[in-house]
């Protein structure tokens, strides 16, 4: 089970990864970005689609978009100059309780 949580999360870096090359892509107008898109998004579904196989795909998909979402905006707040504001923090807790509470309705199984 430890191996399907290493590749949750590597599949999650490129999910991640993924977003940041497509805001870097300017519109697909940039080709390296361009490129990266489409390659660690590639990356990210299989990833997922290898540990949906051993892990509830409830569990899974709660944790690499719940993750990656809150990721992604933490570095749009970091990295791209977006703003953080109250309501942006407030809803990224709740993302992570929402995942925190999936996986430890799980854990009884």
């Amino acid at each position: 089970m430890l191996e399907s949580w290493i590749i949750l999360f590597l599949s999650i870096f490129c999910e991640v990864t993924g977003t940041s090359c497509l805001k870097l892509s300017d519109g697909f107008s940039k080709i390296i970005p361009t490129i990266s898109v489409f390659v660690f998004y590639g990356l990210a579904l299989w990833g997922l689609s290898v540990v949906v196989k051993k892990m509830d795909v409830s569990i899974a998909y709660a944790v690499w978009s719940g993750v990656g979402t809150a990721t992604v905006a933490v570095i749009g707040i970091c990295l791209f100059g977006e703003r953080a504001t109250a309501i942006k923090m407030c809803s990224l807790l709740l993302i992570i309780i929402g995942v925190v509470g999936l996986n430890y309705t799980s854990s009884g199984k």
